[in-house]
């Protein structure tokens, strides 16, 4: 059951990095488009995703805190500077782009436009830096807490943190090819292949630092699966390059989403069964059992979730169906 609730976990965290990547990548977009007409123009194509992308970052804190308590305990309290810079950047980027949106002078605008491409740096950076430091293990104290949050000051998590901006920028920008009108298309295509070096640059520059690492090493359960992480990233990066000079933006959007719903499973697959590695003593690390709540409280969790899952699936689905194709009403070259 523990190994159920975790792949849950993992689906949920993946599907917010996939919607709401796209929103951070938006967001952090906004620093290239030149005037007030082309950014408004620009998060009005992301606006009737917002919110309720969101909704999958709140179901997958309601799983942690739930179904593993204890995990949830040590992320807060070992990880905090991330999980902070994170929500700081949900926060920012959420009141950045309701309150823009208000009746105010074009320099308060701005500065709210400014606020939405901080807040989108942030919250790539801390979920990455999270991702990276649960790679690359933990110091746990005897009584088997994080101590401290040093350990996330390491070239590794920022190179990881530092990936994660980069997919995200990518994806942002493959969105607003399927979005905003097609006369646009070929400008922003542009710009997403622009981006692809610098990700695939990252993502080398984090598995060369990791392969240096015996933190990382030492912390990777299943080596096989950790390695199948870059190089599955390299391929789905090359797949939206390719599309995206061929005008498939449908396909280059599938593939930038592949590439962000990668981590977060490889991440906990390669660590499996253990969630968070000691880099002291690897007995001492905690594993998904032991971290997950009791098997009555799962079960009674299962009756809550089963109803959960489809109602999410089915909102997702409808809103994309209610606003698919352009900003002008085209439809956009999916295949």
């Amino acid at each position: 059951m523990e190994l159920a609730w975790y792949a849950l976990l993992g689906l949920f965290f993946a599907t917010y990095l996939v919607l709401g990547g796209y929103d951070y990548g938006v967001g952090l977009l906004l620093a290239r488009r030149a005037d007030q007409a082309a950014r408004r123009a620009t998060l009005t194509a992301v606006g009737p995703f917002f919110l309720g992308n969101e909704v999958w970052l709140v179901a997958a804190v309601g799983i942690l805190f739930g179904a593993f308590p204890t995990l949830e305990g040590e992320l807060l309290s070992g990880f905090y500077p991330a999980v902070l810079g994170a929500l700081a950047g949900v926060v920012l980027v959420t009141a950045g782009v309701q309150l823009r949106s208000r009746p105010v002078a074009g320099s308060a605008r701005a500065g709210w436009d400014r606020v939405v491409v901080v807040g989108s740096v942030l919250a790539a950076l801390g979920w990455g830096a999270l991702l990276g430091g649960l790679l690359q293990g933990v110091p746990l104290t005897a009584d088997g807490h994080v101590a401290g949050a040093g350990h996330l000051v390491t070239p590794f998590v920022a190179a990881a943190a530092l990936t994660v901006l980069a997919l995200v920028a990518l994806h942002g920008a493959t969105f607003l090819t399927l979005r905003l009108p097609a006369a646009d298309a070929p400008a922003l295509a542009r710009v997403a292949r622009g981006l692809v070096p610098a990700a695939l640059t990252a993502v080398a520059t984090a598995t060369v630092l990791g392969l240096l690492s015996d933190r990382v090493r030492a912390a990777v359960g299943r080596p096989a699966v950790a390695v199948l992480l870059p190089l599955a990233l390299v391929a789905a990066l090359l797949v939206a390059r390719a599309a995206l000079r061929r005008g498939r933006a449908g396909v280059a959007f599938a593939a930038t989403a592949t590439a962000l719903a990668l981590p977060a499973p490889l991440v906990g697959a390669a660590l499996w069964p253990r969630i968070l590695v000691a880099t002291t003593d690897p007995a001492a690390s905690l594993a998904v059992a032991d971290a997950a709540a009791s098997r009555p409280t799962l079960a009674l969790l299962g009756w809550l979730v089963l109803p959960l899952v489809p109602a999410l699936l089915g909102f997702q689905a409808m809103c994309w169906w209610v606003f698919r194709g352009r900003t002008d009403g085209r439809a956009p070259v999916y295949w």
